[in-house]
């Protein structure tokens, strides 16, 4: 037998940052931990670790392996063998891949071939580019390869001549196509929709193509928002995610299970999560008998693990049930092995490791070690829930992060983080970018609050912030720091406002309302122009739903409330602080423009400001090197107006 793995100690060390507090080279040199699966005998659990490497600008990825009931890392030399390979076909006949194709012709010399030196792009319609990517023509399809004493065959494109993706971009992946164990099936999760229809439309579909007719029926006719995610159980039900409404991003997210033969028909399908009001569901896996589902939802400002038992399987009502429980977030399921499961873990302190959760009774057991020597050489800060009354009368938690070495007799300055989404959840998060934990190390008390719009309490808390971006949100985060700001050790002369996304909408948003309460401010990514950013971004539904529509339509008082009321750009008069403007060049998202009229409109208004452009970036920041710029940045923007 082919020798698989070898021992080794997989504790990711630094001797030369041996220190207490967190910096950013420290931080862009830990191990990120991601799972890959439970192997085919149960006794392990296979994972990635990609380890940054600044000075060339990329990343080093390994494969471990580690036993399930606890013990050393194992360096795994081919995991393919270990791990089951499930876009095989159950009968080994076929196997399933994604591959782009060209679907149409956009460049110049595609269209005229007399000149294949023309470097030219023609578009008639919408959904030009997407993300950081212009199109080109080429789609994603799902490929059905013969697969013959172990060779494979000519690949037949089951999508043939559809302008339409699968996987779904700009983040879908394998999990958007999956095999029927009848073997006869392959469930994949597309949106056939093209061009201005696609930019301002949500609605994906479960599509079935049968490989001996070749004929593809649309398993979700009629569920009109996000269909995804399709998971069969090894006894053969269906279950994705799924939300109800068009256009609308952010609608409650449930998990779907189809119980009749003709998924197609709605009576054979049952919706497992619609009765709980607060469950906006993240990501599931079923269990390996079938008889349960468990996902990942947030709750009270964390990310837990739940299940949902008799998933579709009966008559009875679905009861949804909390494993666990805890100031932390669980952010991945891995698998499962008996009663155990694996799962991915986080919290403000601790980048993920992998964990082995007791599933009939929530107990935690750490099972990967990955970063434990250099987060020994730190002093943790320390992270406080704090419940906060706000103008409505509403009590809202807000997470207040305090540094390393805290006295309480000193006094602090203080940072405002505004999270983005609008409508993600503001959890026990640990970014590479936005690390509450580094800004703490740095000697900042951080205040971030679950504003209006964050899913984890109630569908009404998270609706209530669409159509009106600067409203209540805003007051929300005022009633935060202005909360935290009572507290002797907070120094109110040295307050601060950051964030990225919403969270820079935020920043340029409070910057014209904040009555003198901060004395800088940080956007990255942020929406300046509300006309400017739906006349260039990619995904017109956001803007569609949570504006209200387009600004010429007169006639749609919440949309004109919204151009009106709740575009930064409105009230850039009365700026009268430092900003620090960050932009990615590649993002499409939030495109280009906004960050330099931000710019422009505070230089020409003769206020200190700074314009940071990171010209090969989107939305993120995911380069070694420009991430540590980012980072420098941003600190020494603080040090400066700060003082």
């Amino acid at each position: 037998m082919k020798k698989i793995f070898s021992p080794v100690l997989l504790l990711i060390t630094f001797t030369s940052f041996a220190q207490n507090k967190m910096t950013p080279e420290l931080l862009w040199k830990l191990g990120r931990v991601s799972g890959m699966g439970i192997s085919k005998d149960g006794k392990y659990v296979l994972y990635r670790v990609s380890i940054p490497n600044a000075d060339e600008d990329k990343s080093s990825r390994k494969v471990y392996a580690i036993p399930v009931s606890g013990g050393g890392a194992l360096l795994v030399t081919n995991s393919d063998s270990m791990l089951v390979k499930d876009k095989i076909s159950p009968d080994g006949k076929y196997i399933i891949s994604s591959d782009e194709v060209k679907v149409m012709k956009v460049d110049g010399k595609d269209l005229y071939p007399d000149l294949p030196k023309s470097n030219v792009q023609v578009y008639n319609n919408l959904n030009y580019r997407h993300w950081d990517t212009y199109a080109d023509g080429k789609f994603g399809h799902i490929m059905l390869t013969p697969l013959v004493d172990g060779k494979k065959g000519t690949p037949i494109d089951i999508m043939k001549d559809e302008p339409y993706d699968c996987p779904q971009k700009p983040s879908g992946g394998d999990e958007d196509f999956v095999w029927n164990p009848n073997g006869k099936e392959v469930v994949y999760c597309t949106k056939k929709k093209f061009g201005t229809a696609y930019t301002v439309s949500t609605n994906t579909d479960l599509y079935s193509y049968n490989i001996e007719t070749r004929k593809t029926r649309n398993l979700t006719e009629g569920m009109l928002g996000y269909d995804i995610n399709p998971a069969f159980s090894k006894t053969g039900n269906l279950a994705w995610l799924s939300m109800k409404r068009d256009g609308y991003e952010s609608d409650k997210q449930d998990i779907i299970v189809g119980t009749g033969r003709d998924l197609s028909l709605p009576e054979s399908k049952i919706n497992l999560t619609q009765q709980n009001d607060a469950i906006h569901v993240e990501s599931f896996k079923w269990s390996d008998d079938g008889k349960k589902i468990f996902f990942i939802a947030p709750v009270n400002g964390t990310l837990q693990l739940f299940e949902v038992n008799d998933p579709g399987l009966t008559k009875m009502l679905p009861v949804v049930k909390q494993i666990t429980k805890g100031d932390f977030d669980i952010s991945t399921i891995i698998g499962q092995s008996s009663n155990t499961l694996v799962v991915s873990r986080t919290d403000m302190n601790h980048a993920a490791e992998l964990y082995a959760v007791d599933i009939t009774n929530g107990s935690m057991r750490q099972l990967t070690h990955v970063n434990d020597a250099t987060y020994a050489t730190l002093g943790m800060s320390k992270t406080e829930r704090r419940m906060v009354k706000t103008t409505d009368g509403k009590d809202m938690l807000v997470w207040v992060v305090y540094p390393p070495d805290f006295d309480v007799t000193k006094k602090y300055p203080t940072l405002l983080y505004c999270q983005g989404g609008p409508q993600s959840p503001l959890t026990q998060f640990y970014s590479f970018r936005w690390n509450l934990q580094l800004m703490a190390a740095n000697g900042y008390i951080v205040v971030a609050p679950d504003r209006r719009g964050m899913p984890g309490f109630g569908t009404k808390w998270n609706e209530d912030i669409s159509k009106d971006h600067g409203g209540q949100a805003m007051r929300d985060l005022l009633s935060a720091i202005d909360n935290v700001s009572m507290e002797k050790y907070v120094d109110k002369t040295r307050l601060g406002c950051v964030g990225a996304s919403y969270g820079g909408y935020a920043v340029f948003m409070l910057a014209g309302m904040h009555n003198n309460r901060f004395k800088t401010f940080i956007a990255h990514d942020g929406i300046y122009d509300f006309k400017s950013m739906y006349g260039t971004t990619d995904e017109l539904w956001f803007t569609n739903w949570d504006y209200g529509g387009a600004y010429w339509d007169k006639k749609n008082a919440a949309a004109q409330k919204s151009y009106e009321q709740f575009s930064p750009s409105n009230f850039v008069e009365k700026w009268n602080t430092p900003i620090l403007i960050y932009q990615g060049g590649k993002d499409y998202r939030v495109p280009i423009e906004q960050g330099e009229q931000a710019f422009q409109a505070a230089q020409l208004r003769g206020i200190k400001s700074r314009y940071v452009l990171l010209p090969n970036q989107n939305h993120w920041v995911t380069s070694p090197q420009d991430a540590l710029v980012w980072q420098h940045e941003f600190y020494k923007w603080l040090e400066e107006t700060m003082k």
